[in-house]
């Protein structure tokens, strides 16, 4: 055979092997195999009881093909390798499943390589090949070992994905087993084990706007329970909304607004979420101010007195009927000053300042609403009703609608 006796200048690609090395290193392909498991094996303990575990024969095999398939493109260039990169993505396979990181697989391919480069040396020294021939080989086989890697990668990749799909698919059943109707269902338990997934105490819901931007789920801490795909997106968050879990929310949201419902027992995870969508729904309507991150906590009574906008017309209409026959602007002006007037409690003079008019126009409206509801403000039922269907009516107005001035 003839040998290579002029290197390659710096930065030119080195050429295929000659197709005659491959009769070379053949014969030693069963000695290298057996000094590559034992130096692998001791290298890393780990690959030894899986050669003496139920995968022996299929790991042996592999290593077996991804020797052979280096010989044969050597002798064959273009040969097809289907066997060998099944076997390697198999291996792959066995790392996920064992719940190892790639590099471990990556650094026994590795050492395998440079044990074959380390015999490839003394067969060239036995045939007396030119070390351009022997550089050659090396290039050639890392090059090999890269492509090892990239398709035992496609099976450990191939088993993340599919665990991480099944996961989340476990996870989003547990949020609708939690937020379906109380009580709870007796599988709960159970399915948080294979989901890996805590049963909290206490739970934090959040609604989401849509869209929700596709960087949002990787944000969130592991234990949040996210579904993102539906029309009505929301995640649980397990227990309070502490300041780290504050800090991480507003992190991940970037732009997107939400709502935060009320911390509350597990089996009252549905009434958290209810809250919260309802509050959405209020800053649409302008009842509420705008914010990225908006708390029910801080909107308890709006949320109360507007949960239900047609009884409180009624109950408005019931309690203000006597009013009923003035004209409209007479009327809107005694509506709000007592709306005003039995909130604060406050004397005209104080009234007429959040009014902006004179404390003697108060006087003058509070004695013709007197004329015309006195029962009704006498009595603490009617005066309660009273209060109620004013402030809810004011919200209605919104937090950013202009004072009625006299």
């Amino acid at each position: 055979m003839s040998s290579i006796t002029h290197p390659p200048e710096v930065g030119e690609p080195i050429g295929p092997l000659p197709k005659e090395f491959a009769a070379l290193i053949r014969p030693e392909l069963p000695g290298l195999l057996k000094e590559i498991r034992a130096e692998v094996t001791r290298a890393y303990p780990v690959y030894g009881r899986l050669l003496n575990g139920p995968n022996s024969g299929a790991i042996r095999q592999g290593v077996e093909q991804a020797l052979s398939a280096f010989v044969d493109r050597v002798a064959e260039p273009g040969k097809s390798a289907v066997l060998r990169d099944q076997l390697l993505r198999k291996f792959g396979r066995v790392e996920a499943y064992e719940g190892r990181e790639l590099d471990t697989l990556q650094g026994a391919f590795r050492l395998g390589a440079r044990i074959a480069l380390r015999r490839a040396k003394a067969v060239g020294q036995q045939y007396q090949l030119s070390p351009t021939l022997i550089l050659a080989f090396a290039d050639a086989l890392f090059a090999y070992v890269e492509e090892l890697e990239a398709v035992s990668r496609e099976g450990y990749v191939e088993v993340l994905s599919r665990a991480n799909s099944e996961v989340s698919a476990q996870r989003r059943r547990l949020l609708h087993l939690v937020l379906a109707a109380p009580p709870l269902p007796h599988e709960l338990p159970r399915l948080c084990e294979t989901a890996a997934w805590e049963l909290p105490a206490e739970v934090t819901m959040v609604a989401l706007r849509t869209p929700v931007p596709e960087h949002l789920e990787a944000g969130l801490a592991g234990d949040v329970l996210a579904d993102l795909d539906v029309p009505h997106p929301h995640l649980l968050i397990p227990g309070a909304l502490t300041p780290e879990r504050l800090t991480m929310l507003q992190a991940a949201l970037s732009g997107t607004h939400a709502a935060v419902g009320l911390t509350v027992p597990l089996t009252q995870a549905a009434d958290s979420i209810r809250w919260a969508r309802r509050v959405l729904q209020l800053v649409d309507e302008g009842a509420v101010a705008d914010a990225p991150l908006v708390r029910c906590e801080d909107h308890l009574v709006t949320i109360w007195l507007l949960s239900d906008a047609p009884l409180v017309s009624q109950l408005a209409a019931r309690e203000l009927a006597p009013l009923d026959g003035m004209p409209a602007s007479r009327r809107d002006r005694l509506v709000e000053t007592l709306r005003v007037h039995v909130s604060t409690r406050a004397p005209a003079e104080q009234v007429g300042e959040l009014l902006g008019v004179h404390a003697q126009t108060v006087r003058y409206r509070l004695r013709n609403l007197d004329a015309h509801l006195g029962d009704r403000l006498a009595d603490p039922d009617h005066r309660f009703a009273l209060e109620a269907a004013l402030r809810a009516l004011h919200l209605r107005r919104g937090p950013a609608a202009p004072r009625r001035r006299a």
